[in-house]
């Protein structure tokens, strides 16, 4: 039996290894490491790249590593009886490059966080009080869903789309962390209907096989 040589294989096997990379290559969706212990956000600066600019080191005090209150208050006025304060980068510029946000979130009795996804995030759900129900799609799909207690932790995967509704009998609470210091938020409903210009209402009677005078009664919710 002949056999190759170790220099005939290499190119054989080189190539094995990268051909997974160049048929299939890796996504980076979530933030990039910093480089720097920490970049002090600017974000009403003029200049624009992938996050923000950095404060300059020299004027970093202990302050800007501080948010004095994490917290939200029911807005019950909503239509959904549910509010949330989202802290990321824009209203705290220490995050800036540190891959991470937060957001408090109170539901009213039957509140509801609607159906939305986060692109750029996946999502971990903290209920500190109440029972809530928390749900999302697969790309299958599949639906996932369980009724959390306080104390309870449920993660949802980065761009899919999700909801929390309170299930118990009084008030609910949670905290929910994002890896990514901007996660954006994409709800189906306010962006198909509520979109600047419209989606053709012809789209939209084709997309969700209903008629005319429905697509409007939706719209005038959004309008």
């Amino acid at each position: 039996m002949k056999i190759r040589s170790h220099r005939s294989l290499a190119p054989s096997l080189l190539l094995l290894l990268i051909l997974p990379f160049v048929l299939f290559p890796p996504t980076t969706t979530y933030d990039p490491s910093p480089n720097q212990d920490f970049c002090i956000a600017i974000p009403n600066s003029s200049i624009a790249v992938n996050g923000f600019p950095c404060k300059p080191s020299s004027s970093v005090t202990s302050d800007d590593f501080l948010f004095p209150k994490l917290s939200v208050n029911l807005n019950t006025s909503s239509p959904f009886n549910a509010s949330a304060t989202l802290i990321d980068v824009l209203s705290f510029p220490a995050l800036n490059t540190l891959g991470i946000s937060v957001a408090s979130v109170v539901f009213g009795r039957g509140g509801l966080i609607p159906p939305h996804s986060h692109p750029l995030a996946t999502e971990i759900v903290f209920v500190t009080g109440g029972q809530v129900l928390i749900g999302f799609v697969a790309t299958d799909g599949k639906y996932f869903s369980k009724v959390v207690g306080a104390g309870g932790l449920f993660v949802i995967p980065m761009g899919l789309v999700h909801f929390e509704y309170n299930v118990g009998q009084g008030i609910a609470t949670a905290t929910v962390a994002f890896n990514s210091q901007l996660p954006g938020i994409v709800i189906p409903a306010a962006e198909l209907f509520g979109s600047k210009p419209a989606v053709p209402d012809a789209v939209l009677r084709e997309a969700f096989g209903v008629g005319e005078e429905v697509v409007q009664e939706i719209r005038a919710k959004f309008g």
